[in-house]
């Protein structure tokens, strides 16, 4: 690439920046007020050093993984919390969430439409179920769409007092979706509606990607359980697996048994080493997770000025760290995930190639050159190989490695003859 090109690609992105001075100011004024909430949680709870040690064997009286699990339930506003190592991702704790919960004759429902691929397996097919899906267990299924965004009320309405159902979801990240965040003002609501109609239906949040980009989550307003993954913002890059599960107390017990067994419950797990790790990255989180919104935001905004659709855009609030853009071509995919891996730390020389992948209809195309594997939380972008095409962008550890990704990102569509700046 000439240096002209390429200082007009500096030029732009520094223009935008420049218009989302304000957005970027009071991110950072909200960023404040949760980082004095999780760091009163450290407080609170005594975490020491000495939380850091390794345990070995069964895991009873483990306090490192009890401390983690006091400190999330705090910051969370919840009861009671689980987080494991051996949650394995975001898609096993709401599985957990919802096979600890319901059982034969049950019915969970989906209000925010059909969730994203990886839960389509846990729901099952149609014909011969898969061993342990919803259909082999004989729990019943169903979603509702979101109407422009917002829940279905009447729709919600009626199959509450016509079926009853155990659970309602609430899927607050859009997967490969195209719509806007469900935010913690809409989950209050929904919640409220829901108890006002005089149900005691379980409320579930999936909040992958979500956690820190509010004052509040979702358990502080009324939902009974939510549920996320340690790769993405709440591990704050440092943690190496997990999920974590919070809410009502009960609940949580009815989960960790299914998570080991009945009589055992939370009360064994090791955490092999990884407390120190999962609370430094749980109290750095908020920091980072506002570094990854901001580089969103960014990116969201050079690429409308190209003339490119996104989601959400600049008048949406927003609930996430994802930014979708619709780039309308299989090479232009291809081009801006191949950018965003040259931008990152580790295997910067590979080159992203769409396959294959457990739990997608469609083949994926993944560029996250990340210190842990397949963390969101760190600069990434993804998305199935189908029209319209859609690229989605997430992470950073830090702002300036966004906006790093977001500039190689342009370089490589401009090499590859699709972006004409």
């Amino acid at each position: 690439m000439n240096s002209e090109i390429e200082k007009k690609i500096e030029s732009l992105v520094e223009s935008a920046e420049e218009s989302l001075r304000e957005s970027f100011l009071e991110i950072d004024r909200r960023t404040f007020a949760i980082q004095k909430k999780v760091l009163k949680a450290f407080i609170d709870n005594r975490v020491s050093d000495s939380h850091f040690a390794w345990r070995t064997g069964y895991g009873y009286n483990d306090d490192g993984r009890d401390i983690v699990e006091k400190v999330y339930a705090q910051v969370f506003s919840a009861e009671k919390a689980l987080v494991r190592t051996n949650i394995v991702n975001g898609t096993h704790a709401i599985s957990l969430a919802i096979l600890g919960v319901l059982k034969a004759g049950d019915k969970l429902l989906y209000c925010t439409g059909e969730p994203y691929d990886t839960l389509q397996s846990i729901i099952g097919t149609e014909g011969a179920p898969e061993p342990g899906t919803l259909r082999e267990l004989e729990i019943d299924y169903g979603s509702i769409e979101l109407i422009d965004g917002e829940f279905d009320y009447d729709s919600i309405e009626k199959i509450i007092k016509e079926e009853n159902p155990k659970m309602l979801a609430i899927q607050r990240s859009t997967g490969y979706g195209w719509r806007k965040t469900i935010t913690v003002n809409q989950i209050e609501e929904f919640v409220n509606l829901v108890r006002s109609l005089g149900s005691s239906a379980v409320i579930m949040i999936d909040n992958c990607y979500c956690e820190f980009i509010s004052l509040n989550e979702p358990s502080a307003v009324g939902a009974d359980i939510v549920c996320g993954s340690l790769i993405k913002n709440p591990g704050g890059g440092l943690a190496l697996s997990g999920g974590y599960i919070v809410g009502r107390e009960d609940l949580i017990d009815r989960i960790a048994f299914r998570l080991t067994c009945p009589g055992i419950g939370s009360e064994c797990g090791l955490t092999f080493g990884q407390t120190r790790a999962m609370l430094q990255g749980f109290f750095m989180a908020p920091h980072i997770t506002a570094g990854a919104l901001k580089s969103a935001i960014l990116l969201g905004e050079v690429y409308s000025k190209l003339g490119f659709e996104i989601c959400p855009d600049s008048s949406m609030e927003r609930a996430d760290i994802i930014q979708a853009i619709r780039l309308g071509s299989p090479e232009a995919v291809s081009a801006f995930c191949k950018g965003v891996q040259s931008a990152s730390p580790i295997d910067s020389f590979a080159a992203p190639v769409a396959s294959e992948m457990p739990g997608y209809d469609d083949d994926i195309i993944m560029a996250a050159g990340t210190f842990v594997q397949g963390a969101s939380i760190e600069l990434s972008a993804d998305g199935p190989m189908r029209e319209p095409y859609n690229v989605y962008y997430q992470g950073a550890l830090t702002y300036e490695h966004g906006k790093i990704g977001l500039l190689s990102s342009l370089k490589s569509l401009e090499e590859e003859g699709i972006l004409d700046i």
